[in-house]
Parts: structure tokens; sequence; C-alpha cells
């Protein structure tokens, strides 16, 4: 399936692990990062060793909307344009309630919301011609919220109900579709062995997920969906049986 993507927050994680598992497929990928670019650069480095002039990358703030254009712009100039989209970048902080400042709010939303809008209306025209997809990377919080992270959570809801009415708007020409992972990795900040041990209790597969469980379901509906498009495919190891 050759295709050209652009994914957010390519330089670790999950975003990494979806370029990867893209790339070997042998789609060329455009590596969007931030404040990450050792890790973009040495990610696109191993991937050109194995295809050369298979992977750009691309610097922007997506909290600045002149950046999310720009970025559009130039994901656009790249080989032939873009077919596929993934909005995976997203900020995932603690602020409990009584706590949250409107910095906190606009942050949470940009990242995880207002980006991926702009993002996918500057690029919808191209998706069209190219018949493409677009794959955003919700959160199985998104429904009832992660306790701590009221803002996360709402944001990831909006993420939510964006992929369905994008689904609407923008077919027939672009499937619009999104992948909600569960216990995927570890939080990057501290996580005691007894938080760990309580979060897998309440997983039925009594493991963490890794990132390529999400890349692996992004490929699916990169792929393999041509008649699937508004649905989010939960990827938690039956985590949200346990609510």
């Amino acid at each position: 399936m050759p295709k050209n993507v652009l994914i957010t927050g390519a330089a670790r994680r999950i975003g990494a692990a979806c370029a990867r598992l893209l790339h070997g497929e042998g789609c060329n990928v455009i590596l969007h990062y931030n404040s990450s670019e050792a890790d973009a650069a040495h990610l696109a480095t191993e991937l050109n060793a194995v295809r050369e002039d298979s992977v750009k990358l691309l610097k922007a703030d997506l909290s600045l909307l002149a950046d999310v254009q720009r970025l559009a712009e130039e994901a656009l100039a790249q080989w032939d344009g873009v077919d596929v989209l993934v909005n995976n970048a997203s900020l995932f902080h603690s602020v409990s309630m009584g706590q949250v400042t409107e910095q906190d709010w606009d942050s949470a939303m940009g990242s995880n919301l207002k980006a991926p809008f702009f993002l996918s209306q500057a690029l919808w025209s191209a998706l069209q011609n190219k018949q493409g997809c677009i794959v955003n990377i919700a959160d199985i919080h998104a429904e009832t919220g992660l306790p701590g992270y009221p803002v996360y959570s709402m944001a990831k809801a909006g993420l939510v109900a964006m992929t369905k009415i994008l689904a609407r708007e923008m077919a027939p020409d672009v499937r619009v579709n999104a992948v909600a992972p569960g216990a995927i990795l570890w939080p990057e900040q501290e996580v005691t062995e007894a938080e760990r041990l309580e979060i897998l209790k309440k997983v039925a597969l009594q493991r963490c997920g890794q990132a390529d469980d999400i890349a692996k379901a992004v490929r699916f509906l990169v792929g393999n969906a041509d008649y699937i498009t508004g649905q989010v495919l939960t990827v938690d190891g039956g985590r949200t049986l346990f609510r």
C-alpha cells in the first residue's frame, strides 16, 4: 500500500511505531515533531537508510494555527502530496478540577482537538483528490474520563466526536476513523509498581500493550478498511470491559 503519510508527534512512542510500521509497508512518511528534534532526526536517518528519500522531517508548534497551516503546505510539497494523515500528537498532563487554568485548557484543547481539526481541514482538498484517509489517535477515557485528567479527557472526547462528524462532512472521498488506546506503554511520568498492578487488574489480558499494537490498528484502517469510516477502534486489552 505505497502512500504518502503525515504523522504528527512522530518522533517517539506511538507516533514512531506508526512511522516504522507504515514505512515497512512501503509508505513514504513525513515525520512531524516540535521539541523532540534529536529523536525525529534519528528515526529519519534509520528509515532513510532502509529506503533512500522515503522520510521527511517537518517541525511545527501545533498550538499555533500559523504553524499548522505551514505544516500542511510543506507536507503537500513533499513527493506528490499527502494520502494519509495520522493525528497523533497530544499533550497529556494531569490537572485536577479546581486547579485548571485557561492555559491548561488551551494547551489540552489545542494539541488534542484544535490542531487535528485545522490540519484535517487544510489537507481536505488534497485528501479528496487522492481518495485518502485520516486516522485520529483518541483514548478510551474519552467516554468516561480519566480521574485527574478532566480537560485532557474532554479534549479526547471532542476528538472522537470530530472523527464521526468529519467522516460525514468529508464523505464519500475521504475516510475518517480513530484508534482509542487503553493501557499502551506506561506514562512517561513516574508510575509506581503498585499503580501498575492496580491498572493491570482492570485489563482482561492482564498486560500492558505496546506502541506496535496501536500502529497495527492504524495500518489496518489505512490499508485494509476501504468500507469503514466514522468508527473508533478500541485497542485496550479488554480494559473497557471492567467499567
